[in-house]
């Protein structure tokens, strides 16, 4: 059962640090750089090595995976993942995850995203692989896992029984609600906003921006695809 859910945010990113009856769940960790100002969150919620039950990685992007490692280590916990993701996080290299095209557009992505490798300290393998409609119970979480590609190949989320969901980079909160900062996979994206758009999700809890309730990103992409197809 869910006692709380707390926002990490540091440097545009959020973490989402989830309180259970058994302890905590946190999901996604932010860059590294900013691994002392998350240390201080988890400290001062109560969050100690013993009680983290699991770290969530949402995608093996830098920006959410830079301080698993290190968690895992000083927390005795484990990193749960899809395993789409497992290129990306042991190699450091943030394209190994994404449907990125060879034209030009590709190439200037490509050659962005070699700034936000992971160290080599940063790197890891995952202790535990998730799919498709795996339960999180065991964790003490009433929860469940949904793959959601778009942003990534093996970009997975959380949908709480109460309708919470923890998305990652599928969607973000700029001001109103959007589909995220790079989708690279069209195809993938549009299946995963069925999929949700079919399910009981109430509020969003972003990887990047405020919580928005899913409701309001489905009236404003509807308008959105509608007007697309409305022009010459």
């Amino acid at each position: 059962m869910i006692q709380e859910i707390r926002s990490i945010s540091f440097s545009g990113v959020n973490c989402y640090l989830v309180r259970v009856n058994s302890g905590f769940i946190l999901i996604d960790t932010g860059f590294s750089k900013n691994r002392f100002e998350i240390e201080k969150e988890l400290e001062s919620a109560g969050c100690k090595p013993g009680n983290l039950k699991l770290i969530f990685v949402t995608h093996g992007d830098s920006d959410h995976v830079g301080n698993c490692a290190y968690l895992r280590e000083k927390y005795g916990t484990s990193i749960a993942m899809n395993r789409g993701e497992l290129d990306a996080v042991e190699s450091g290299n943030p394209v190994l995850n994404k449907k990125i095209g060879r034209n030009f557009k590709g190439i200037m992505v490509r050659t962005l995203l070699r700034f936000y490798k992971l160290k080599k300290s940063d790197r890891f393998r995952p202790d535990v692989f998730l799919e498709d409609g795996n339960d999180l119970q065991e964790y003490g979480f009433d929860a469940r896992v949904l793959h959601i590609p778009g942003h990534s190949n093996g970009s997975i989320g959380i949908l709480t029984a109460s309708g919470d969901l923890f998305c990652g980079d599928l969607l973000r909160n700029g001001g109103k609600p959007a589909p995220g900062f790079g989708i690279f996979d069209k195809a993938g994206f549009e299946a995963s906003i069925e999929k949700l758009r079919y399910l009981k999700v109430t509020t969003v809890y972003p990887g990047h921006g405020k919580p928005f309730p899913m409701e309001l990103f489905l009236k404003n992409y509807q308008i959105k695809v509608k007007h697309i197809l409305r022009d010459p």
